[in-house]
């Protein structure tokens, strides 16, 4: 990481949903505020600002990680991915997204960004999850609104839906 001094703004260069981003920011600048106000990537939300909710998720090196809890200067040369990433292309769903509105697996939609950036991490590395594997995921995650049973049968059904995907493409 580079050393970073108090009055200055700093060039942080990463990967941001597949391309490369170049901005200055101040050393104290969350990744959140870089995402919402210097970039315009609004997809990302905030909510306690504690690392506690799961609403500002984003992947980094295809990791879920708390974007309210990442100085933007610790993203250098990492590869961000945003929920505005998941869909395939402009007016089409991902097979995840399209799962979670057949199943109603969203309310308000305030923690829906997390949740779907935690829920692709988990069925990228393991297309197989099962109830268990999902409800451990969402763990992290506070919905007021859902219960939780629409999300993780938009989950289950998503994970479904992939595995037809595959066996036709197989």
């Amino acid at each position: 990481m580079p050393q970073l001094t108090a009055r200055e703004r700093h060039r942080v260069t990463f990967r941001l949903n597949g391309r490369k981003v170049e901005v200055d920011a101040e050393n104290r600048t969350l990744l959140t505020d870089l995402l919402r106000h210097e970039i315009g990537a609004t997809g990302t939300h905030v909510g306690c600002e504690h690392g506690v909710c799961g609403a500002c998720t984003v992947q980094v090196d295809g990791a879920p990680a708390r974007a309210c809890l990442i100085l933007a200067a610790q993203i250098e040369g990492t590869d961000v991915r945003t929920v505005e990433a998941l869909a395939p292309e402009p007016g089409r769903l991902s097979t995840l997204q399209a799962a979670f509105r057949e199943q109603y697996g969203l309310q308000c939609g305030f923690c829906t960004p997390g949740i779907l950036m935690t829920l692709d991490a988990l069925l990228t590395a393991k297309p197989d999850a099962d109830r268990e594997d999902i409800r451990e995921h969402l763990s992290g995650h506070l919905c007021r609104c859902t219960g939780y049973v629409t999300i993780v049968a938009a989950a289950l059904a998503a994970v479904e839906e992939l595995r037809k995907e595959q066996d036709d493409n197989a």
